[in-house]
């Protein structure tokens, strides 16, 4: 008989023991909790650790410190010389004010995604189709100063933004493929028309050069014979000029 009144003591005190340790929790090192009490904001959020979260007074929002990585799917674009392309990216913000991200936005990721699209139309349709290939850089820090400039009331800071890919139509790849192929060809032209204004030069050097010592043209007549040489060719017929047979010879005595 004893047993049920200390029974039905023990079944409460139990379950206000579980109500009681149902209010502990634990934040990692990245995640912190927004609290409202009672409806009200607590103003600083909690964690890390061992945190109390009171029941029935208290409702938290646990959010991530950690940096996310958002891809931007491929937009349609019109540059500003009136090309059609499509532009993805990829956008890397955290969240640095918790209580910002959950009371100044409904969803900070859906927000920061409907953001990063319309931002990367506006600012890449107001680029040229060379700007945007080339000048990919100087477009990557304007994306993310705008898009930084616009979370920050959410508590938001956008740390990079990438351009990944540019999609050209058929026709435009053909047209840039037959671009680089005429500059290629200009520059082989140049090249061999600066290569045959040296072998000139040095020509009319080495012209000179036999003007003043005739006996360098001897010289050369016997380089010739010595290349010649080197081919297997059973006849050689070589013309010999006077001049060269009277430098072996010399003036008799």
């Amino acid at each position: 008989m004893d047993s049920i009144p200390s029974l039905t003591l023990v079944v409460p005190i139990l379950l206000v023991a579980l109500f009681i340790l149902s209010g502990l929790k634990v934040f990692n090192e990245y995640e912190r909790a927004v609290v409202f009490r009672l409806g009200r904001l607590q103003p600083q959020p909690f964690g890390p650790g061992i945190t109390y979260i009171i029941p029935m007074l208290d409702r938290y929002v646990r959010i991530s410190l950690r940096t996310i990585v958002l891809d931007v799917p491929p937009q349609d674009i019109i540059t500003r010389d009136n090309v059609s392309v499509k532009v993805n990216a990829v956008v890397y913000f955290r969240v640095v004010e918790p209580n910002s991200a959950v009371v100044g936005v409904e969803n900070y990721h859906y927000a920061t995604s409907q953001l990063a699209q319309t931002t990367l139309r506006s600012v890449l349709g107001q680029a040229e189709l060379d700007d945007l290939l080339s000048q990919r850089e100087r477009l990557n820090v304007e994306l993310q100063g705008i898009l930084d400039k616009h979370t920050d009331p959410w508590g938001i800071k956008v740390s990079a933004v990438e351009v990944k890919h540019v999609d050209l139509p058929v026709e435009m790849q053909r047209a840039m493929a037959k671009q680089a192929e005429a500059e290629r060809e200009k520059r082989a032209k140049i090249i061999h028309a600066e290569g045959e204004l040296q072998a000139s030069v040095a020509l009319g050097k080495a012209a000179a050069i036999i003007e003043v010592n005739p006996v360098t043209i001897q010289l050369r007549y016997l380089q010739t014979l010595t290349e010649i040489a080197t081919e297997k060719n059973s006849t050689i017929i070589f013309p010999v000029p006077i001049e060269f047979i009277k430098a072996f010879t010399g003036p008799k005595s």
